[in-house]
């Protein structure tokens, strides 16, 4: 998907010697003039050398102290200390905030409102790279809030996708140099409470995951720069336990259009893995940082996807649990890591 640029100007050629002969009326000897060959450098461009990649995406991810006490009672740290490590062995990590990150604004009139700026900085410290504000829950507490949210976002390292000023950076794609690959990462937002959340050229808001000729146009956009394209996409329904027949449609259309790794979340419950199109496909991540309200919604996982130096791409579900509120523990190791 990249484009190499080779700047070169044609060598200096090697110039045949001239002669000149003085008149005949005169003895002087014949005198004979060289002129030097020259050469001119030619430039180069190094590629860099292509190593391995390890991708992962986790689901839904909430710091609201008041919806889970116990990241206020241990520490914002304490939510990622089940895992081992995963997210600072790998390349890039990217999971979904279902929460306001701003303490600004007054809450939404909704059922569910959740506010989170706390954690940030323990979040970026336990490998998480990459926070989709696409969903329903980001702009909790107004457009205002989430735009502060996405500024704190990033002071604490961590790039934001899936909404933005407007819908230009809404559906911008975060950039990433790694192991001599380009990688962009997009967001967007598929369940909302009104189409009033979504990013136009007026106002700020969420990047619009059901209209599909958005979603292809910035998957477009993206692979005029990356070599790898990863979605997360914030749809469905609360759950179900597989995709809905247009969630597959989207993704078929967002694979041809260029896109590599589509990591979904939103129905609370942990959905199928499988390629499409030779493309790793997480349908449905379920919860990671959340209340264990049920022994179903407690079952997790991290989609994980590990990219060869040629090129080959794998994936599989990392199994997880989450223990208590807060709390996700890793219940088994990577298993996609051979095969390539």
């Amino acid at each position: 998907m990249g484009v190499l640029v080779v700047a070169c100007s044609r060598p200096g050629a090697e110039l045949r010697a001239v002669t000149t002969t003085s008149p005949p009326t005169t003895t002087r000897a014949p005198t004979t003039t060289t002129i030097a060959p020259t050469t001119t450098a030619v430039p180069t461009t190094t590629v860099p050398e292509k190593g391995w990649l390890v991708i992962q995406g986790a689901g839904d991810v909430n710091l609201d102290p008041s919806y889970i006490p116990a990241l206020a009672e241990r520490g914002y740290e304490w939510a990622w200390s089940g895992l081992g490590g995963l997210f600072l062995d790998d390349n890039l990590t990217v999971i979904n905030l279902e929460c306001s990150p701003s303490a600004l604004g007054v809450a939404e009139p909704k059922a569910f409102t959740f506010q989170c700026p706390e954690g940030m900085p323990e979040m970026a410290a336990a490998g998480v790279d990459v926070t989709n504000l696409g969903n329903n829950h980001s702009q909790d507490f107004g457009k205002e809030a989430m735009l502060d949210g996405r500024r704190r976002l990033l002071e604490a390292g961590l790039d934001p996708v899936g909404a933005g000023v407007d819908a230009t950076e809404a559906t911008g794609f975060a950039r990433f140099e790694i192991e001599g690959w380009k990688v962009a990462v997009l967001g967007f937002g598929g369940v909302r409470p009104h189409d009033g959340w979504i990013a136009t050229n007026e106002q700020p808001g969420m990047a619009d995951g059901d209209t599909l000729e958005t979603m292809i146009a910035a998957v477009i956009a993206a692979e005029e720069w990356a070599d790898w394209i990863v979605v997360a996409i914030h749809w469905g329904k609360e759950l179900d336990l597989e995709p809905r027949p247009d969630d597959i449609e989207r993704t078929r259309a967002m694979i041809e259009a260029g896109a590599d790794v589509v990591f979904g979340h939103h129905a609370h419950r942990l959905q199928p893995f499988e390629l499409v199109g030779e493309r790793p496909v997480f349908w449905g991540l379920g919860n990671f940082v959340w209340p264990r309200l049920s022994d179903k919604g407690a079952e997790s996982a991290v989609g994980r996807v590990v990219i060869s130096p040629g090129g080959d791409i794998n994936g599989c579900l990392v199994p997880a649990e989450i223990e208590s509120s807060g709390h996700p523990v890793l219940t088994a190791e990577p298993a996609c890591d051979v095969g390539l």
